[in-house]
This record gives structure tokens, C-alpha cells and sequence, in this order.
């Protein structure tokens, strides 16, 4: 009897994890009966600008039309904003996308593909997708350890990818180190740094790659419309790269990637600066506010430059997130990502924030309270 198709699929792929989003709150208020909040996946809780929710309800009524499967217009717009030429700015579906397709270009058998441990998971899973090997590197301080990755590199090694800020750490790279990294990797190595949080970051000497680009060919940078401009849903995003790596990316790419309710959006949410300059500092406000909120609970935060916290809570981590959930409180527990003490609470607004640590205040007190009834 002949192998089935199932068997036929190469053990490389068949060996992948699954990608697990945030639970929906449609999904937890059907199934609790209750009125949820979502802090799980990082989203604009004051939603797309209004510019873009009008260019938006204009495409609809294009929809029986092929969109602009060049993205010419919107390409036009990022590259006058980059400083580059249109023939170096690809528009993907969101940044996942991109992130595939750089491993399919760049690896397969025998090649390695390296990112940091801790780190958003699709790095890993485009780099195994593609059959080559995938190098780990432990972070330092919840950080990017980027002379530990320098240090890792062999002559196999394609791709490197790094996020800055990173997810789900919330933790960001400066100038001096980036700089550093980018002279010491070998110009043969393709280096993939993920901006997808670049504006919630507040730190002064944040690196900024529309200087370092023009240096460093073997650079490509990823932004993405699903942050701060609000439009997760609609799925897209963009790279900074060499002509040549854009248009072999362009041949591998479906057709019509992007839509043209997304590409609309996109271009109109980029012309409402006040909106964006209103959703960075409510985060800035807020991030703050449930910060010390989480440390007067007795956590300890590590310090974001995004628009999520994370923290160790300890071994009951998980168990801590399900009781939020019951609380009607979606957020994060990060055993998936190799923090399986750890949990991520998106910011949210200031009504989600104040029921996150509402809820959250009664569930550490009877924990502590059975600890201490423990140790007696």
C-alpha cells in the first residue's frame, strides 16, 4: 500500500506549531456569558482613523474590481516617506507575509535561519517552513542579545531576524548596539528587522533605519499598518529592501496580495497625523497608568516601548490568565513563546486597563493568601 498524502508532506512542515491567536471576545462572551475585554494581542484600542474608516466604505463599492496589483500608488507614498524609490518598497499582507516570504528566498536544506529566543514566533516558523536549520539565541534582559547572535553566525547562515521593539518582551534595541551588529554580519547574510512597534518607543537613542539603510544593503525593514495606524484586521503591511530582493519577493508573492479596501486605508490612514499622534500618547498615558497599577499589585513589568507590558508572574502563570479570562479579561500567557512563567497585558483603554486591575487585584491576593497559609 502506497504512503498517504498526509505521509507525503516533508517532516519539516509536518512538525510545525500552529500559530494560536488571541482568543476573539465574541468567542469568550458566547462562551462565559459575559462582557469581555481583549488585552491579548496588542491592537489600537481607539481603532483605524476616521480618514481611513471613509476610504475604506469608498473601496467597498470597487470590490467587484481587481485591485492595484502593483500597490503603485501606495508604494509611491511610502517610498516619498522613506527617502527611497518605489522599486524598494514591497507591500505585503501585514508583515507576516514578508517574513515568509525572506525565508523562502533565502533558505532551505542545509541553510540556517537564527533569531532570538523569546521573540515573535512566525520568525521560527518561516526559517523551519523553509527546511533549514533555525538558531536560537538566548536574549539578555529580556533583550535582543545581538553580539550573542554576531557570535552565532556560521557559513550557512541566510537570514537573521530581529524585532525591535521586541514581542513579546517589549523591550528595544538603541543606535549603538544596531550599528554595531549591522557592521559585524557578513554582507551575504540578509538582516530582517521587524519595526512593527517602532512608534510607541520612547527611548532617545532608538535606531533609525531610514539612515542605516542606504548603508547596509543586506538590511530590510518591516513596518506594518496594524499597530498605531489601527487597521489589523485589514492586513497590511510593507518592507524597505534592495530592488533586487523586492522584485524577487514580487515574483514569489500571490497575486493581488493586498486589497483594495486595504490599500485605501492604508493610503488615507497615513494623511490622519493627529489621529496617530492621538493613539501614541494615549498609549504613552495609559501604558504608564497600568504600569504602576501592576507594580502596586506587587508585579514587576518590565519597562515596554510598545503597546503591551509583559511580566514574570511565576509557575501560575497560566492558571492566573484563565482566571482573568473568567473575569472577562483576555490576556496573554506566554508559555507558547518560551516564557512559561510569564504573561503579556495589551494597553487598552482606560476603562479596559482599570477592569484588568480590578479583576486581577483579588486573584494575586488569594494567591498570596493561600502561600502564606502554606508556609505556616
Amino acid at each position: 500500500m502506497g504512503r498517504t498524502i498526509e505521509e507525503l508532506i516533508p517532516e519539516f512542515i509536518r512538525g510545525l506549531p500552529v500559530y494560536v491567536p488571541g482568543r476573539p471576545i465574541e468567542e469568550v462572551e458566547r462562551e462565559l456569558k459575559i462582557h469581555a475585554v481583549k488585552l491579548a494581542s496588542n491592537e489600537n484600542p481607539l481603532g483605524p482613523s476616521p480618514k481611513a474608516l471613509e476610504a475604506m466604505h469608498k473601496a467597498l463599492s470597487e470590490s467587484h474590481r481587481y485591485p492595484d496589483g502593483g500597490t503603485c500608488v501606495l508604494r509611491e507614498r511610502l517610498a516619498k516617506l522613506r527617502g527611497v524609490h518605489e522599486d524598494e518598497i514591497f507591500v505585503g499582507l501585514g508583515s507576516s507575509e514578508i517574513i515568509d516570504l525572506t525565508s523562502r528566498l533565502m533558505l532551505g536544506p542545509g541553510l540556517t535561519g537564527s533569531t532570538s529566543e523569546g521573540s515573535y514566533a512566525p520568525f521560527s516558523t518561516a526559517i523551519r517552513a523553509s527546511g533549514a536549520n533555525l538558531k536560537l539565541v538566548r536574549q539578555k534582559d529580556y533583550t535582543f542579545d545581538l553580539r550573542g547572535m554576531a557570535e552565532a553566525i556560521t557559513p550557512t547562515t541566510r537570514v537573521i531576524y530581529v524585532a525591535n521593539p521586541n514581542n513579546p518582551t517589549g523591550t528595544a534595541i538603541g543606535k549603538a548596539e544596531l550599528e554595531e551588529f549591522l557592521h559585524t554580519v557578513p554582507e551575504s547574510v540578509l538582516i530582517v528587522v521587524d519595526e512593527a512597534y517602532i512608534h510607541y518607543a520612547v527611548r532617545k537613542d532608538m535606531p533609525k533605519t531610514e539612515d542605516l539603510y542606504p548603508k547596509h544593503k543586506n538590511l530590510l525593514v518591516l513596518r506594518t499598518f496594524s499597530k498605531v495606524f489601527g487597521l489589523a484586521g485589514i492586513r497590511i503591511g510593507y518592507a524597505v529592501g534592495t530592488p533586487g530582493l523586492v522584485a524577487a519577493m514580487n515574483k514569489l508573492r500571490t497575486p493581488f496580495n493586498t486589497s483594495g479596501v486595504a490599500q485605501a486605508a492604508a493610503l488615507a490612514a497615513m494623511d490622519d497625523r493627529e489621529h496617530v499622534d492621538r493613539c501614541i500618547a494615549t498609549n504613552a498615558r495609559e501604558r504608564t497608568r497600568l504600569s504602576e497599577g501592576l507594580a502596586a499589585l506587587g508585579l514587576r513589568p518590565v519597562p515596554s516601548e510598545t503597546n503591551f507590558i509583559f511580566m514574570d508572574v511565576g509557575p501560575e502563570a497560566k492558571q492566573i490568565c484563565d482566571e482573568l479570562l473568567r473575569a472577562g479579561v483576555i490576556v496573554r500567557p506566554l508559555g507558547w513563546m518560551g516564557f512559561p512563567e510569564a504573561m503579556r497585558i495589551s494597553v487598552g483603554t482606560a476603562e479596559e486597563n482599570d477592569k484588568c486591575l480590578r479583576a486581577l487585584g483579588p486573584i494575586l491576593a488569594k494567591r498570596s493568601r493561600r502561600g502564606e497559609l502554606a508556609a505556616r
